[in-house]
């Protein structure tokens, strides 16, 4: 069996390190052939000495001597910056990418990924939410499969495998909630970013454990979804289920409702990704009914999370909206990890930039980018 040649954008992060640990369970099927990182050149030199991958990329340039010099007695090429990361997802011996970058910084490397033809793996939220329409359109002129590594992504996949034509009524996306769940509006006043980062059910990198305390997280699955699966915005129904067993589901126009159910372990849907449409075994956790004994589901309160609610507005105004909602989000979230940022102010700056951002009804690539840079001004202004 030959092994597929895996790239990973994002190697360091939680992802990353759980997409090496599926690698490192099937040397017979996965050989790393490129990793990348934002600035953990630590993580990724030991990374780039157990893997041996032909290309290590670092993001910030600042690392590239450092990272040069740490792997120089290693049979491996070192590069450094944006284009890069770009250049990097092209190499022809490569056919999966994984693309687990944190952001908007993701969006041009999946971009060149795919009209490489590369199979992309996509763990990377932010570009389908900014640019969901380019990015379906070049994966259909360059028949390139998108694969969803969100564990919610993947349930409404798998949920769909075997259906081909049929009609869906509604998918039935599940959030956990996060550690604000019960928490009144006078109590989410005070909270912090050491609060919001013990998450009840997933250990998730820092930006993504804020995005889902604030339900931005769901917001962003929300655009996600129309996008992967080709549905309005009326038909995706968010679900609070705290348990995080039943990860998604899909519901038929003759009433049935098919869903997927597993432990909360990221690496199932990462092995899913990298294996389908065949089911690996695996020792990963097993979620056990009879011990959990119930199954619980709530509707969003949109009061208190109206994130989940500016996600909706930006789907209906389409254009460049959603590109302005990350923008802003990328911005207010890394401030109220910092301090200068008050949880619920969060969702009131990125209304405001909302409301104050240039709006675009047919976007170029080259239009998200200007608008991308826009919405974050603005947003620092409001801070």
């Amino acid at each position: 069996m030959k092994s597929k040649q895996i790239c990973i954008l994002g190697s360091t992060g939680s992802i990353g390190t759980q997409t090496l640990e599926v690698v490192r369970a099937y040397p017979e099927r996965y050989s790393v052939y490129a990793i990348s990182a934002h600035q953990s050149v630590d993580k990724l030199i030991e990374q780039a000495r157990e893997f041996h991958p032909e290309v290590v990329c670092i993001a910030d340039e600042s690392y590239y001597e450092s990272l040069r010099d740490a792997l120089s007695d290693i049979d491996c090429k070192v590069w450094a910056g944006a284009d890069a990361i770009a250049q990097m997802v092209t190499m022809p011996s490569i056919d999966v990418v994984v693309a687990a970058m944190v952001g908007y910084a993701g969006l041009r490397p999946t971009i060149e990924a795919i009209k490489a033809g590369k199979t992309i793996a996509l763990a990377n939220k932010e570009t389908l939410v900014v640019a969901g329409e380019i990015i379906c359109e070049l994966s259909v002129k360059h028949h390139t499969p998108i694969l969803p590594v969100d564990s919610e992504h993947s349930a409404i996949f798998q949920s769909l495998v075997g259906e081909d034509t049929n009609e869906i009524e509604k998918i039935l996306l599940t959030a956990s909630g996060g550690p604000f769940r019960t928490f009144s509006l006078e109590q989410m006043q005070s909270v912090t970013a050491a609060d919001a980062l013990k998450h009840p059910n997933w250990t998730m990198g820092a930006k993504i454990t804020i995005d889902s305390a604030s339900m931005m997280n769901k917001g962003f699955e929300v655009i996600e979804a129309k996008w992967l699966f080709g549905v309005s915005e009326e038909k995706i129904e968010v679900v609070v289920h705290p348990q995080s067993i039943v990860h998604s589901a899909v519901q038929y126009t003759d009433g049935a409702i098919k869903a997927q159910l597993g432990a909360p372990d990221m690496r199932l849907p990462i092995q899913y990704a990298l294996s389908y449409p065949e089911r690996l075994k695996s020792d990963f956790p097993r979620a056990d009914l009879l011990a959990l004994g119930q199954l619980t589901f709530e509707r969003p309160d949109m009061q208190r999370f109206p994130n989940l609610g500016l996600a909706y507005e930006a789907i209906r105004r389409g254009g460049n909206m959603p590109c302005v909602l990350n923008a802003a989000n990328e911005v207010v979230n890394l401030a109220f990890r910092e301090g200068r940022c008050g949880f619920l102010q969060m969702s009131d700056i990125i209304a405001r930039t909302m409301s104050r951002a240039a709006f675009v009804a047919k976007p170029t690539y080259e239009d998200y980018v200007l608008t991308d840079k826009e919405a974050r001004t603005i947003a620092e202004s409001l801070l």
